[in-house]
């Protein structure tokens, strides 16, 4: 908030200290009065008040001198009384009104730190976590050098773990239901849609610190799906995983995973050397049969 914004406001505060009683304000019908009152009430920490008389006066201070600032106020007192939701709304509308206006940067700025507060944990849906980084990327390209970039910044990165997480439990999710098959009606796996939910994951958000642990899932189904397939199947599914072993061990020499990742190898080479060595037994009798009929000739 800038320092001219607070000078008015506790100057406001000042001028009409005798006015506090909240309930005769409520039924005056100055609209300006009742608007230096709503000022004194965010001066003084009463947040729910101001933003009441705030709403009860903002449509008559619009195309006023004070309709710019009574807006931005309206915007704040709702975020510091912790409504979120109002207050967000409040502060687009600022900053779509007065794109350039005295508060337009810190309206941008707060529309997204309120809509952050909204954003629930990563098992909920996150339509509100993705709003609200649009709203920061939004920030920051109107206004890329501000002092409020580090902050900005900061926010969409603990958004994007939420959303990495939200994604990770997604993964997992698929993972555990495994050969269930009521979830998918249209045919695939489980075992498949862990893969590709988690290979998307890791595609958007590359830095990710969940990064060995999507891998490690991807490895996991990936020597499932060759498990539980059909045997027509079975033989490249499981030289596709063991390829993903390698690529796992590549990147993550020194893995907590590593053990199990082995043993999921070990596995992996038991049924692709069984097969092998099925598949040359085949071939033996008619090699040797072709073999002696050379000879005898």
């Amino acid at each position: 908030m800038k320092n001219s914004f607070l000078v008015i406001v506790f100057l406001s505060a000042a001028l009409i200290s005798s006015c506090s009683d909240y309930s005769k304000m409520l039924k005056i019908t100055d609209y300006e009065y009742k608007y230096e009152v709503a000022k004194q009430y965010y001066a003084e920490g009463q947040y729910n008040r101001a933003t009441l008389l705030m709403q009860d006066v903002i449509a008559s201070m619009k195309g006023t001198e004070s309709g710019e600032e009574s807006l931005y106020l309206l915007g704040m007192s709702s975020y510091k009384s912790k409504n979120y939701d109002a207050a967000a709304s409040y502060f687009r509308k600022y900053y779509q009104t007065y794109p350039k206006g005295l508060y337009a940067e810190e309206a941008r700025f707060n529309c997204g730190r309120s809509l952050y507060m909204t954003t629930p944990e990563p098992r909920l849906d996150q339509t509100a976590t993705y709003e609200a980084v649009t709203e920061f990327q939004q920030f920051l390209e109107n206004y890329p050098t501000s002092r409020l970039r580090g902050e900005a910044q900061d926010m969409i990165f603990s958004l994007q773990d939420k959303l990495v997480e939200k994604e990770y439990l997604s993964a997992k999710l698929y993972y555990n239901l495994g050969s269930y098959f009521l979830n998918c009606p249209n045919g695939g796996s489980n075992y498949q849609a862990c893969i590709v939910t988690a290979e998307n994951a890791v595609k958007d958000f590359p830095y990710t610190t969940r990064r060995e642990d999507f891998a490690i899932l991807i490895l996991r189904a990936k020597f499932e799906l060759a498990r539980q397939s059909v045997e027509a199947k079975k033989e490249e599914r499981y030289n596709a995983a063991v390829d993903e072993y390698y690529g796992f061990t590549s990147e993550y020499p020194e893995s907590k995973y590593t053990a199990e990742a082995n043993a999921l190898l070990a596995g992996a080479r038991k049924y692709l050397n069984r097969h092998s060595s099925t598949s040359a037994a085949t071939l033996d009798p008619e090699d040797s049969s072709e073999k002696g009929t050379k000879e005898e000739k």
